[in-house]
């Protein structure tokens, strides 16, 4: 049996084809559902995957709802955790950050595309896309940078220092790339291609701009730069909020990080 390659053509980051009808707003209460039964399985040890599938079996879920549940759940206790460490946006003036490259880059540009961006229990703004070890420059690359570096320019954030997965492949460029669009604006950008960039952000010190829920649990701050991005300048954008209505999403018990 052969098997015929066929280049990846894709312009943008968009929706997929079923997304219109596997997020619906018919099917928004069904999901906040499962992310709310998900999230209690996950406050009594239950594994992250077997529990999956219990609420998911449930649920009737397809299997790009259930990367949707899954992205959006989280216990109580991770909850509250990433929420006392956040930083808000206001905080960073006059400070530096260190940015999870990809996991901020590709929510943008999927919010810029059209793609469903979830509305997690945590209060992040989370994508549905997938690189599967390769990265793709899209039409809403540059744009996206440049609305990121819009953004942080006008919070008075003195230098970014961006980390990208050096085993993704094609980071090379865009970090070539991103150099240059940064040396062309004056952007003050260091870029560093890490095997492992996940460990580093945990271990630095300064604020972190992500959503990813290993850093979020371990990092010292982090700042949902992603959800204020999409809120302020990408109104257009199709956010499906996946909080479950009984929560009391976005907040917190306890008071802030403060710096």
């Amino acid at each position: 049996m052969y098997h015929v390659y066929v280049p990846d053509k894709r312009r943008h980051r968009g929706a997929h084809p079923q997304d219109a009808g596997l997020f619906a707003p018919s099917r928004l209460t069904g999901l906040r559902a499962a992310v709310a039964d998900l999230s209690w399985l996950l406050g009594r040890a239950y594994g992250a995957t077997s529990a999956l599938k219990i609420v998911g079996d449930h649920y009737s879920l397809t299997a790009r709802q259930r990367l949707a549940v899954r992205r959006s759940a989280c216990s109580d206790e991770a909850m509250a955790n990433r929420l006392r460490r956040r930083v808000e946006v206001q905080q960073l003036n006059g400070k530096p950050v260190a940015i999870d490259g990809y996991n901020l880059l590709i929510t943008i540009e999927s919010a810029l595309s059209g793609g469903v961006i979830l509305g997690g229990r945590d209060s992040t703004f989370r994508d549905l896309a997938s690189m599967h070890g390769s990265y793709r420059t899209m039409d809403e690359t540059i744009p996206a940078l440049e609305l990121i570096a819009t953004t942080i320019c006008s919070l008075g954030v003195t230098a970014a220092w961006w980390v990208l997965d050096s085993p993704v492949s094609n980071s090379g460029r865009l970090r070539k790339q991103m150099l240059e669009l940064a040396g062309r604006n004056g952007w003050k950008w260091s870029i560093d291609l890490l095997h492992n960039p996940d460990s580093t952000l945990i271990a630095s010190e300064g604020i972190v701009i992500t959503s990813d829920s290993l850093i979020l649990d371990n990092c010292s701050c982090w700042v949902n730069l992603a959800r204020y991005i999409v809120e302020t300048y990408t109104r257009q954008a199709w956010v499906a909020n996946l909080c479950p209505a009984i929560d009391n999403c976005g907040t917190s018990p306890v008071t802030n990080h403060k710096l």
